[in-house]
């Protein structure tokens, strides 16, 4: 056995190991992210290879969670995409306005700037008292900063940019007060929308959902991790509901492809018809 097959058995392992022990399952990661992000954690902390982690992993479940955090990509930013947010607000949100009350489902939501991007939207719209929002992560940190919303206020500049590209009606400022150097979300986007732990690989159907966004997690998943979250996606949905996937990701060749019918290809937003 070369020395990169075996480092890929000590990555097998490793990855059961964490599932046996405590039940989050990253062995359907795509494995060249896997493979670097494993490296990396061992660089940073002195370790020389994916085995030595794996006693600490079965015994320290707070080493666990330090190494699970970093399988947790926390990429995003408010209104990211602005193109997409306007295709909703012409496309899905006139539909939207039909529902007395409806939910939103942002999966694996990192740290919280598109829920509360959403949450902004649908004020602008009025709709934000018929909405519930989740936003779900598996990750401790991510939804412990989601709930605290407060984000580096010399973020807000760009973010701006977004916001008015994303065809916003006012100032984002509105939306947030400058506190030290921080921004922090206002009191009424927060109070609809809960954050929440919920893990993809391993948890079921998210409630009697309007809108779903998996955006930017599949590009992270196997073919069949990709089928399984699609296939929950499309179960939590509500007939005539709505998916949005990210920019680089399509349920085209997937187990769901014939249930949808497409909204807006470039903001890849899909219907449930099926």
């Amino acid at each position: 056995m070369n020395k990169d097959d075996l480092e890929q058995l000590e990555v097998d392992l490793l990855l059961e190991a964490m599932y046996r022990v405590y039940g989050y399952d990253f062995r359907k990661y795509a494995r060249a992210s896997v493979n670097r992000r494993i490296r990396l954690f061992c660089a940073n902390n002195n370790f020389n290879s994916p085995s030595e982690l794996i006693p600490r992993v079965l015994y320290d479940k707070q080493f666990f969670w330090h190494l699970a955090q970093h399988f947790s990509v926390c990429v995003t930013e408010m209104f990211r995409d602005p193109f997409v947010y306007k295709a909703l607000r012409e496309k899905v949100l006139p539909r939207l306005h039909s529902y007395p009350s409806f939910k939103i489902w942002h999966a694996g939501c990192a740290s919280g700037e598109e829920v509360y991007s959403m949450a902004i939207l649908l004020k602008e719209e009025d709709l934000l008292s018929r909405a519930t929002l989740f936003g779900t992560d598996f990750s401790r940190e991510a939804l412990a900063q989601c709930r605290q919303g407060v984000y580096p206020l010399e973020n807000m500049k760009e973010y701006s940019r977004n916001y008015q590209q994303a065809g916003c009606m006012g100032s984002l400022a509105d939306y947030y007060h400058a506190r030290y150097n921080g921004a922090v979300i206002n009191k009424e986007l927060k109070s609809r929308i809960t954050f929440a732990g919920h893990n993809l690989t391993t948890d079921g159907v998210f409630g009697e959902t309007h809108l779903v966004f998996g955006r930017n997690l599949l590009i992270y998943f196997n073919k069949e991790l990709q089928n399984r979250v699609l296939n929950l996606f499309t179960q939590s949905l509500v007939h005539g509901g709505f998916l949005c996937l990210g920019t680089a990701e399509s349920i085209k060749f997937t187990e769901v492809a014939g249930r949808y019918q497409i909204v807006d290809q470039e903001a890849r937003i899909y219907k449930k018809v099926r």
